[in-house]
C-alpha cells in the first residue's frame, strides 16, 4: 500500500475524521504513536492502515484498502 492509497482508503473509510484519526489516534500496536507519527518513523502505510482499523474496529471486510479492491464489471 502506498502512501496516497492510504490516504483513500482512510477518506473512504473515515471521511472527514480522517485526519483527525491520523492526528490524535495512538496505536497500541505502532508502539503508542499516532498514525501521522508512525509514518513519520518509517512505518508502512500498510501496517498503519491496519492499526487505525484495528483500533476503530473497521470490520475485515472493508479493510481491504481503496486500491486492493476487486473492480466490478
Amino acid at each position: 500500500m502506498r502512501l496516497r492509497e492510504l490516504q483513500l482508503a482512510i477518506d473512504e473509510e473515515f471521511g472527514s475524521l480522517g485526519s483527525v484519526l491520523m492526528q490524535d489516534t495512538t496505536l497500541a500496536s505502532l508502539g503508542g504513536r499516532t498514525g501521522d507519527e508512525a509514518l513519520a518513523a518509517g512505518v508502512p502505510a500498510r501496517d498503519v492502515w491496519l492499526a487505525l482499523c484495528d483500533a476503530k474496529d473497521v470490520p475485515r471486510e472493508r479493510r481491504h484498502g481503496r486500491g486492493l479492491r476487486e473492480t466490478r464489471s
